[in-house]
Parts: structure tokens; C-alpha cells; sequence
């Protein structure tokens, strides 16, 4: 402590002294004016003497404290209870994150909407349509998370190829059987082609050749 907060506590403390020295002087004046024979200070049951009874106004209780004694600002609880275990709370400013282990990371990718495949599986076709390259199509292809559109790649690639030269035609085939087992099922590219043959009508006004291709 400094000097002037030892001299404000000691000051406190004498303070603190005369307060009670009054206290006790009072209480015993007090009794001897009510030994001598003066009046009686107000009953209980006396409105002055009600304000400072401590017991319950309402006449429900025994006058004991609240909560058993437990409970309040400064009260850990009552005595004898045995707290069970409470997961950590990351919120609490004594949590502790070295001490609750490893943590693990990890990448979510949302999967694709049906126009987002489109827009991004259809430049990747057109350039493979370029370089010929299946590996490196199916490692872009791996980045993406398809779920139950993986059928939808199929039917995308013959579509372009039936839209560009022979050449794509084979480039396309070479692929799908190359995405087979590892990006795609069996079962996804023949729901490709067999949706592709319900639209077969529409497919037509664009490329008039495609029934014979």
C-alpha cells in the first residue's frame, strides 16, 4: 500500500471502532433507562417496530433465509452440494483451448446448384475439348462437390460434343469412359443418355443431326 491508502484504511478502521463504540453505549443506555422503570421502546406488533423485524411480512415462512441460505451475490451455494461435471464453454473467459485438445479443421464445400454446374463444368469441357488432357478435367472435377448431380456431367458432355465436330465426339466418349468408377457410376451415365433421349425433341431444334449422331 502507499501512504496515503495506509493512512485512508486506518482511518477507515477508527471510524469502523467509533461506530460500534456508539452502538454499544447506546444499547446499554437503553437498558438501564428500561431497568430504571422508563418507557418501553414500540412493540413488535407496532408499525415502528414492524420496520425493523426481520421475519416475513406476508406471514407465510418461519422467518429463516432465503434459499436455505444458498444462492445470493458471493455465495457459492449451499453447504454440502456436490456439483456434477459441465462441459466446457468456449464463451467462458476461463476457458482454456490448449487444454481442451486437438482441433480439427476442415474444409466444407457446399454442393453445386443446377445452374452453377452448368456454369462451371461447361468451360471445363470446352477446354478439354482443347488439350485432350481426362486427368486434369477429373482433378477439377474432384474440387467440386456434385452430390446427386454427378449425372448431370454426363449428359453436359455429349451435349457439347453434339453441338461441335466428330472430333469432340470421340474426345467426349474417351472421357466419360474415363470418369467411369472414379467421378461417375454406370448408373449415371446411362441416366444421362436416357434423359437425353426424353429430350431428344428439344435437342433436335439446336442440332438437327443429333438423332443419327
Amino acid at each position: 500500500w502507499t501512504p496515503q491508502e495506509k493512512l485512508l484504511h486506518e482511518a477507515r478502521l477508527k471510524a469502523k471502532a467509533k461506530r460500534r463504540l456508539r452502538r454499544t453505549s447506546s444499547r446499554d443506555s437503553t437498558r438501564e433507562s428500561l431497568s430504571e422503570g422508563a418507557e418501553p421502546g414500540p412493540e413488535p406488533s407496532s408499525p415502528k417496530g414492524r420496520a425493523h423485524d426481520r421475519r416475513s411480512r406476508t406471514g407465510k415462512g418461519r422467518g429463516l433465509p432465503k434459499k436455505g441460505g444458498a444462492g445470493g451475490k458471493g455465495v457459492w451455494g449451499a453447504p454440502g452440494v456436490v456439483y456434477s461435471y459441465q462441459e466446457p464453454d468456449a464463451r467462458d473467459p476461463n476457458y482454456d483451448e490448449v487444454a481442451q485438445g486437438d482441433t480439427v479443421y476442415a474444409t466444407v464445400v457446399p454442393e453445386l446448384e443446377e445452374g452453377e454446374l452448368e456454369k462451371t463444368v461447361q468451360p471445363m469441357v470446352l477446354e478439354y475439348f482443347e488439350h485432350g488432357d481426362t486427368s486434369e478435367v477429373m482433378e477439377l472435377l474432384r474440387g467440386l462437390n456434385l452430390g446427386g448431380r454427378r449425372p448431370a456431367v454426363a449428359s453436359l458432355a455429349v451435349a457439347l460434343a453434339l453441338e461441335g465436330k466428330a472430333s469432340h465426339r470421340e474426345l467426349s466418349s474417351r472421357l466419360l469412359a474415363d470418369l467411369v468408377g472414379h467421378i461417375v457410376t454406370p448408373e449415371d451415365v446411362a441416366w444421362a443418355f436416357d434423359e437425353m433421349l426424353r429430350d431428344l425433341p428439344d435437342i433436335i431444334l439446336d442440332t438437327p443431326e443429333a438423332p443419327q449422331v
